[in-house]
């Protein structure tokens, strides 16, 4: 009930009070549940990521994934958005009509490194693909790399199994490096960032790109002289 009471406070602040439904409470009651269903469904992903990621030390002797980030929008920010873009308040509308809902990141050390994390996701028999994007083959315009998974895992309540979707981004450090920055540069920016900046951003992009090809050269390399050993 204390958390109810906090999300329909700061939501008043959010939005003019008079024009919040009637049945907030309850709508309230059904995002924060929602809220908890995804958190559920990241956690599920989250571990068997993580196990994955012990898997592959103990049979290569090094960690594929160097991070793992995750996040899942809170009642109020699901509550703003779809009032926002003018949908109805509810578990079935925010599912129908929100797909970043709930998201992870997965940083690894080489490029190779997130195709075998991502091929061993896949290979789960409980994880659905829904949809697969490929920016590091076909990057965005402005230099954005990043693998997308939208996946669907079931996840085991009480009384009834929830099938959950959740983005999956892997990238490399060098990729997050760029995208965190190239984020953080267009939020605090009130207006378009100039065209030069963006060439600029995009050129580092590119370099970044380099840089990450060389590296997995170099570690195949290594690689390969270790295993003539």
């Amino acid at each position: 009930m204390l958390k109810n009471k906090t999300v329909m406070s700061d939501l008043s602040n959010m939005i003019n009070v008079e024009q919040l439904p009637n049945n907030l409470a309850e709508q309230i009651d059904e995002l924060i549940e929602l809220e908890m269903i995804y958190s559920s469904a990241v956690k599920e992903i989250s571990t068997k990521l993580e196990i994955l990621d012990d898997e592959f030390q103990s049979r290569h002797k090094r960690n594929p994934i160097h991070n793992i980030q995750s996040r899942v929008k809170s009642p109020e920010s699901i509550f703003n958005k779809l009032y926002r873009k003018g949908y109805d308040i509810s578990l079935e509308s925010a599912r129908e009509n929100l797909n970043d809902i709930a998201g992870i990141r997965v940083i690894c050390s080489y490029i190779d490194d997130i195709y075998t994390i991502a091929n061993m996701l896949k290979a789960q028999d409980d994880i659905t693909l829904v949809r697969e994007i490929d920016y590091i083959k076909n990057p965005k315009p402005n230099g954005y790399r990043s693998l997308h998974l939208v996946l669907k895992i079931p996840v085991f309540f009480s009384s009834h199994t929830e099938l959950v979707q959740v983005e999956v981004q892997i990238r490399t450090i060098a990729m997050d490096f760029w995208a965190s920055l190239e984020h953080q540069l267009r939020y605090k920016s009130a207006d378009e960032i100039p065209d030069s900046l963006s060439n600029e951003l995009k050129e580092c992009a590119d370099t970044i790109s380099s840089i990450d090809l060389k590296m997995q050269n170099i570690h195949s390399t290594v690689e390969n002289l270790y295993s003539k050993e």
